[in-house]
């Protein structure tokens, strides 16, 4: 088993793939396998934060009522 410090990471200020523990932690996203895995990082992140979003709206649109868009406990 691999420990995170001999792992890559997407340093999010630079742009730029490391290994292990160059940068500090709220810089960082990972960690990857691979330095083409940290590479693909802002990839990553968006996607996921666009299914979240997407969740988010069906679950916001299940508690609404479709007709009157009213949340089901205001009826």
């Amino acid at each position: 088993m691999t420990h995170d410090s001999e792992k890559y990471w997407y340093n999010l200020k630079t742009g730029e793939v490391e290994k292990g523990f160059e940068s500090p932690a709220p810089d960082r996203a990972g960690p990857f396998d691979t330095p083409e895995e940290a590479a693909k990082a802002p990839e990553v992140i968006r996607e996921r934060a666009r299914a979240w979003a997407a969740e988010e709206a069906r679950e916001d649109s299940w508690s609404s009522d479709t007709v009157s868009g009213a949340p089901r406990d205001e009826q």
